[in-house]
């Protein structure tokens, strides 16, 4: 039996089409974005196409934000169809149109058995230790004793004898036995379609020729299987890649940083390049290459290349693969991307000016955040524990000393206020007062950014500027010794 297209195309085109479906129940979560990441690059290196389908057919659990988190954790990572999103529960009308024609090809039946029925034939099974299988009377039932009025499901009529396979890019062959796959329901009571039989109209409908998803949806493509032959359809390809554990093995879980892709770059900071370069590494690997970017991924990425074992997540990982690409990453538009997380207002060029420096000590955007915060700090400057514990009486003295010699009091010449000239400067100060450049550093470092760590203290300097670094060594210079800064 063969049926129309309500998209156009068909399964057995020769160009590679490939597509992500999630379901909007909730946030795009990392082992979906793995899947749709697979499915780009898949398409991408043969040339072909990467659609998308919002798979909403669960009215209850399906939702507006969760619709709108997908594309924008989609759009973020670089991965939008390549045509409009296909919206199952609005081809209903298709997915139902196909039952009927399973139905008058005799593919496909009536079935009136009620609920109670099914649950005592199910609790029989468990009693008498067996699987249960759906043996309903009705699959071979003459239509002309379909009981008028009366509630139904349609079943598929699946086979009952040999064995089906698939050779799986990913999996190689898997075979199962017929009698292991129940007669399952592809239309509801109440008219509407079950998932198995609207994801195989809509791959078909819109010509996917590979089916590329994660290992838990294997049992459910030989169910598939049964409604693609009955039609007559091309079989799609099959990939079943393993799920994603998290370190320790266990499934992956919140409590081994499984977030929603958006959480990843809002609440961690992390740049889509990293991320994008983690997930392609989760399962698929090109001999010892770690960093590799999106073209270099198109033209490596082949499913014969990932694992048939689960991959595990490692945060730690992510987050020293996002610094290497935030140490790669143009000044302006990390500045940008910082700005927003300084608690208090910024100057973008002063932050752009500081990102080649910031970002060498950062592995993500908020750490970036925080290396920036001393250049916006408002006088008096807090003071960490540590960086107190540096101004010493001792060490005030000494911020006095140079407080004189940067601002040209006493008649010292001002220093040119460049690195060069802060660097001969305090080096001299430092020769001349037979100490090591770190007993000025430090207290310097503490009084000009209330930390103990910070970019070199010559970069603070000509970040801050003349005016505001003077003001604040003077602060300090000038607090009683004992009191709080």
């Amino acid at each position: 039996m063969a049926s129309g297209s309500a998209l156009g195309g068909s399964a057995g085109a020769k160009a590679v089409v490939t597509r992500f479906a999630p379901s909007p129940t909730g946030y795009l979560h990392i082992g979906g974005a793995r899947t749709a990441l697979f499915n780009w690059l898949y398409a991408r290196h043969h040339g072909g196409k990467y659609l998308l389908r919002i798979e909403d057919t669960d009215r209850v659990r399906s939702t507006e934000s969760a619709i709108d988190a997908i594309f924008d954790g989609l759009s973020w990572l670089g991965l939008e169809g390549d045509e409009a999103p296909v919206f199952q529960f609005a081809r209903s009308p298709r997915h139902a149109e196909v039952a009927a024609e399973l139905l008058a090809g005799g593919h496909a039946y009536r079935c009136y058995l009620t609920p109670e029925e099914l649950a005592a034939r199910r609790q029989k099974a468990q009693e008498e230790r067996r699987p249960f299988r759906i043996e309903s009377e009705w699959r071979d039932a003459d239509p002309s004793t379909w009981p008028e009025g009366q509630p139904y499901v349609v079943r598929i009529k699946a086979p009952r004898e040999g064995e089906s396979a698939i050779d799986d890019l990913v999996q190689g062959r898997v075979t199962v036995q017929n009698s292991e796959i129940d007669d399952f329901v592809i239309l509801r009571s109440d008219g509407t379609p079950t998932y198995m039989l609207a994801v195989v109209v809509d791959d078909n409908d819109m010509g996917v020729t590979h089916v590329l998803r994660g290992d838990d949806h294997l049992n459910n493509a030989f169910r598939q299987l049964v409604v693609i032959h009955a039609m007559g359809w091309s079989v799609p390809v099959y990939g079943h890649v393993p799920l994603i554990h998290g370190a320790d093995g266990a499934k992956l879980s919140k409590r081994h940083g499984a977030l929603g892709v958006d959480a990843y770059r809002d609440e961690l900071g992390v740049l889509p390049e990293a991320l994008f370069n983690y997930l392609l590494r989760l399962g698929w690997g090109h001999g010892d290459d770690e960093i590799i970017d999106r073209a270099q991924a198109v033209e490596w990425f082949d499913m014969a290349d990932v694992g048939k074992s689960p991959s595990r997540f490692d945060l730690a990982k992510l987050q020293n693969l996002n610094g290497h690409y935030l140490r790669e990453a143009d000044d302006a538009r990390l500045a940008a991307l910082v700005l927003p997380r300084l608690a208090g207002a910024g100057d973008l060029a002063l932050l752009t000016r500081a990102m080649p420096v910031l970002k060498v000590r950062a592995k993500d955007l908020n750490e970036l955040a925080e290396g920036a915060a001393f250049l916006f700090a408002k006088r008096p400057l807090a003071m960490d524990e540590k960086a107190q514990g540096l101004l010493t009486d001792e060490a005030r003295e000494r911020l006095a000393a140079i407080h004189e010699r940067l601002s040209g009091q006493s008649g010292s010449i001002p220093v040119d206020w460049t690195l060069d000239g802060l660097e001969a400067s305090l080096k001299a100060m430092a020769g001349e007062l037979g100490l090591g450049l770190g007993k000025l550093a430090q207290p310097l470092r503490a009084a000009l950014t209330g930390q103990t760590t910070s970019p070199g203290i010559f970069d603070v300097l000509v970040l801050l500027g003349r005016e505001e670094s003077l003001a604040r060594i003077g602060a300090q210079a000038e607090v009683p010794a004992g009191s709080q800064a």
